[in-house]
């Protein structure tokens, strides 16, 4: 129950509301023993000679108005706690979801999607069931306990104890099978998360998984994940099966020897009948908040389980923090330097950048190429600081990127990356997202001017909607080479001092890559540019290539200069244009007449 400590903040946010809550308790039970009040009074009267109508029913009567009054009550119980609950739900949603966006690449890299939507979804639920019904049910539970247990005694003693001795064994009932509860919910929501995450990558990748054939396959795998759910859900509910049930059986033998116990006080002239009368309904009425205090249990441990796994991605500091110095320059002219850096990504032991030394001057354009896993992404990666440096550093105008403002950083630098992905919005605000333009028709004006530098315009223009369109889930009615060239009309158009293309064009046709960087190079005479590609052909013209193999950087120069130096990246283009002369002579041997 520890971990419920970290609901305390919210719960104060509220205190006013819930005082206000809880003094609807004590009044609603109040005004409910007062109604039981006059119903002993009018069995009472029944049982005596000359009873009239009348009396009974001024008797009925106002315990009529009682109960409507303490019903009342209970509603507006209700409707505070609960209302209190809904609030505390969206402002833990809140804070949960901008931690989200704070996390770093790390986080996300150790954490899958699926299990850190079961947290923000299942989760943050039955947080609410803790900071609603459950202590409003606990509360309520404590109050009528102590008005009925005193009007008891008051009618008898020993028939209150020995009517109360089978409830004495509902604390340890509850708290044997509320370990058991606790145990068996946490088993439930960590396969839940593995299941979010299965479904999440098969809706995601459906593509994939119908272009290889695997529906049966992943269905199969999901089957057997979803069966292993079943089977610890159908625990946790053979374990409620019996701890309900049991309490029952316990509420109902408190109740019988009430009735015997009673019958001889009435017998021997200690009781009156309406005295009995009451009493069993006390008992009764006692009887259900102590079987409610079992789901009460329940609901304190799924929310303690939960608030702990909501509370570890609360308290979670990001590996990539803001200075307290950080500063935020007006103008960025767009330099860039990285200074004897080296980098391992969390986790693991291989360095995957040594010892990389490179500046580039502002405005310049400047292209890094290199086989597979040299290690081109990641120093796009620590660029944008989606990861620190494990030794050197990175600059930006001078300033370590440690001392910019992350917002301020990621204003200044426009990235494509490798992996695009788009919103389900329309094509129009996904151009535009992160733009500041407030005048909607310049705003406008920068994302089709954008769109035509990526030759996106004439696509867009195609659509019934235009740039209304609206994008399916990560932008699947786009083709592979669409979606790239949105992601980088979207860069374009920020008019960032520095931007990234981190093999943005690998998924387009050399026609249109060659379309699009004459587009380009109107664009990178206004900014620094960084162009990470392995086509050499999407490089050739750039102030000054750089040549990454296995995590260094091995050679540098112009296109010209590196041909003549018979290295890597000579080696790297005559690759390419035997690849490039194969796949021409292929093409023209299908050929209809090719003989």
């Amino acid at each position: 129950m520890r971990e419920l400590k970290a609901l305390l903040p919210y719960l104060r946010r509220y205190r006013g509301a819930i005082a206000v809550g809880l003094g609807t308790v004590v009044v609603s039970n109040a005004v409910n023993v007062a109604s039981l009040e006059f119903i002993k009074a009018g069995v009472d009267a029944l049982a005596q000679p000359g009873a009239t109508r009348a009396a009974v029913g001024r008797y009925a009567l106002f315990s009529a108005l009682l109960a409507l009054v303490a019903g009342a009550g209970r509603f507006w119980m209700r409707q505070i706690l609960n209302g209190v609950s809904r609030r505390v739900e969206l402002d833990l949603r809140d804070d949960f979801f901008a931690q989200l966006l704070r996390l770093d690449a790390g986080f996300y890299a150790a954490n899958p999607t699926g299990e850190i939507m079961s947290r923000a979804t299942n989760d943050i639920a039955a947080v609410r069931m803790v900071a609603g019904p459950a202590y409003m049910y606990l509360v309520n539970t404590i109050v009528f306990g102590l008005f009925a247990i005193v009007r008891m005694t008051m009618i008898d003693p020993w028939m209150t104890l020995v009517s109360l001795i089978p409830l004495l064994l509902l604390p340890p009932v509850t708290v044997g099978f509320g370990n058991l509860i606790h145990d068996r919910f946490e088993k439930i929501q960590e396969q839940l998360g593995i299941l979010s995450t299965m479904a999440q990558e098969n809706l995601a990748g459906q593509r994939i998984v119908k272009a290889y054939g695997q529906e049966a396959a992943q269905t199969a795998r999901f089957r057997a994940l979803a069966k292993e759910s079943m089977r610890r859900n159908v625990e946790l509910a053979r374990t409620q099966g019996l701890f309900f049930p049991s309490l029952a059986l316990l509420a109902g033998l408190g109740m019988a020897l009430a009735l015997w116990v009673g019958g001889r006080a009435i017998l021997a002239g200690r009781i009156s009948v309406g005295d009995l009368v009451i009493f069993l309904i006390y008992l009764g009425m006692l009887s259900w908040p102590m079987i409610a205090l079992g789901w009460v249990v329940n609901l304190f441990q799924r929310g303690a389980a939960s608030m702990g796994r909501v509370s570890r991605v609360l308290r979670t500091q990001p590996a990539v923090r803001e200075a307290p110095d950080a500063v935020a320059p007006a103008e960025v002219r767009g330099e860039v330097e990285f200074a004897g850096v080296s980098f391992r990504y969390p986790g693991t032991e291989r360095e995957v950048l040594r010892d990389v030394w490179f500046r580039v001057p502002a405005g310049a354009t400047v292209a890094i190429v290199g086989p597979t896993g040299s290690g081109k992404s990641t120093l796009v990666a620590l660029l944008a600081r989606m990861y620190d440096p494990t030794h050197g550093e990175v600059r930006v105008d001078g300033i370590p990127l440690t001392r910019w403002k992350l917002r301020r950083l990621r204003q200044a630098v426009a990235l494509v990356p490798q992996d695009t992905f788009l919103f389900s919005d329309t094509i129009g605000e996904n151009l535009a997202l992160g733009l500041d333009e407030t005048d909607e028709a310049r705003r406008l004006e920068r994302v089709r001017d954008a769109a035509r530098v990526a030759r996106l315009d004439q696509t867009i223009e195609s659509f019934p909607g235009g740039y209304d369109t609206l994008l399916g889930e990560r932008g699947i009615n786009l083709s592979g080479g669409q979606k790239q060239r949105a992601a980088l009309a979207r860069a374009v158009a920020r008019n960032a001092p520095i931007l990234v293309l981190d093999d943005a064009l690998s998924a387009v046709d050399t026609h249109t890559e060659h379309g699009i960087l004459e587009g380009l190079r109107r664009v990178f005479e206004r900014r620094t540019s960084l162009i990470v590609s392995h086509r050499v052909t999407a490089v050739m013209h750039a102030d000054l290539i750089l040549v990454m193999d296995g995590g260094r950087l091995v050679e540098r120069g112009t296109h010209a200069e590196l041909l003549r130096a018979g290295g890597v990246y000579a080696a790297l283009q005559r690759r390419q244009l035997l690849a490039e002369q194969v796949e021409g002579d292929d093409l023209l041997a299908a050929a209809p007449g090719a003989v």
